[in-house]
């Protein structure tokens, strides 16, 4: 197998791999899904609340992601989300992360932003769409 190949794949795999992980949060969050948010720390949020939403940027990014539909602008969008999730959320009970165990918000942070840059990758419903597109155009 060459090394071509090779980065497809794992590329494929991170998207994938990310993608669901982001789908099942906003599962948890929206649908009270794998257990949902214990009631100690608030239960279900309304759809209409910052936590709400992030749910649904969340549940719908991580299909999108999944998928390789609109990578670069959702995954732009989810990068940010992040971001804001970390300094709101986690930073404020201390500088490090493995302190304000905002580990996940920075790591997806960062592998959001890396998809933003990249795109879908070869293995994608964008470059799905983008080649039909290039067939359609030069057979006019």
């Amino acid at each position: 197998m060459n090394r071509d190949r090779i980065v497809q794949i794992t590329y494929f795999l991170l998207r994938v791999v990310a993608g669901l992980l982001f789908y099942q949060v906003g599962g948890m969050k929206l649908f009270a899904w794998f257990g949902g948010i214990p009631p100690e720390m608030g239960g279900q949020p309304p759809l209409m609340s910052q936590i709400g939403i992030g749910g649904a940027l969340e549940f719908f990014g991580g299909i999108l992601i999944m998928f390789g539909l609109f990578t670069r602008p959702v995954a732009f969008i989810l990068s940010g989300e992040m971001a804001v999730a970390y300094f709101q959320f986690h930073q404020p009970n201390g500088f490090w992360p493995i302190q304000n165990h905002g580990e996940p918000a920075v790591l997806f942070c960062f592998i959001f932003l890396y998809m933003a840059a990249r795109g879908g990758g070869d293995w994608s419903l964008d470059t799905l769409i983008r080649r039909k597109r290039g067939a359609v155009v030069s057979k006019v």
